[in-house]
């Protein structure tokens, strides 16, 4: 059936293709496999590794390899690499940057105290950054900055020596967010001047919110883009997307670990 819609459609048979394995969930690869009468013996994995790529874009080939095995695939990160390169499935479509940071200012800028800092539990660094996010009509920001460190401060109170560790912008520089931080006993923390690096952790999560949530939809409001962006942080990257720096697994699980580790001890 999938064979006779293509070959009716010659001019545009690429195009029916792609709607077609959209539509039914499998690779191109595995179409083309299909038709030409050949058995691939990774054909089940392929068809896996597509789906689990519509669901997570930026994966690459080690995360990969490790949703695969938590699901039970007996695989290895170099199969996965051959396999998402035979598939084209490694490329990330790059977006033009938009600079949300203004650190032309005279307001207090403080040392980066993330180099000396040993973190061995939740709670004891924050890292905090913001970006636009572009509705059908207008810019808007991911969270208005104050109201972001308020909601942080009532789901998880403050513990002595927490540090929160931003950029130079003037939104955390402002006399009222730093009057907040210094009212909840938190230590700051601003990245070094015209470093990239230093507060590589929250560029990170953005990057992995634009290419994973943002760049895949286009809110048409305010409330839409809410709505959106709270399920994928709360349902999706928090409690199901596996994260390298955790040992590939998803922060609430790890946070759940690291809850009776210290009770046992």
């Amino acid at each position: 059936m999938i064979s006779l819609v293509a070959q009716t459609h010659k001019t545009n048979g690429r195009v029916m293709v792609k709607r077609l394995c959209r539509t039914l969930s499998i690779g191109r690869s595995s179409y083309y496999r299909g038709r030409r009468g050949r058995t691939d013996p990774d054909l089940v994995l392929r068809d896996q590794i597509h789906r689990l790529s519509l669901s997570w874009p930026s994966y690459g080939y080690r995360p990969m390899a490790r949703a695969l095995q938590r699901m039970g695939y007996h695989v290895n990160h170099k199969r996965v690499l051959r396999l998402m390169r035979e598939d084209n499935l490694l490329a990330l479509r790059r977006k033009a940057f938009v600079s949300t940071t203004d650190s032309n200012h005279v307001r207090c800028v403080y040392p980066n105290l993330v180099p000396g800092l040993n973190v061995t539990g939740v709670n004891q660094l924050w890292v905090f950054d913001l970006t636009y996010i572009r509705l059908a009509r207008e810019w808007v920001y991911l969270a208005v900055v104050l109201n972001a460190l308020d909601s942080a401060l009532a789901a998880r109170p403050a513990q002595k020596g927490l540090v929160h560790h931003s950029d130079r912008g003037v939104q955390y520089a402002s006399k009222a967010y730093v009057d907040t931080l210094k009212n909840a006993g938190i230590e700051i923390s601003m990245s070094r001047r015209g470093n990239p690096y230093d507060n590589a952790k929250a560029e990170r999560f953005i990057r992995t919110l634009k290419y994973e949530e943002v760049y895949l939809y286009e809110y048409e409001s305010l409330e839409e883009a809410r709505s959106r962006i709270g399920y994928f942080i709360d349902k999706l990257y928090n409690r199901k997307r596996l994260h390298s720096a955790l040992d590939y697994t998803p922060p609430a699980e790890f946070e759940q670990m690291m809850a009776r580790v210290k009770t046992v001890a």
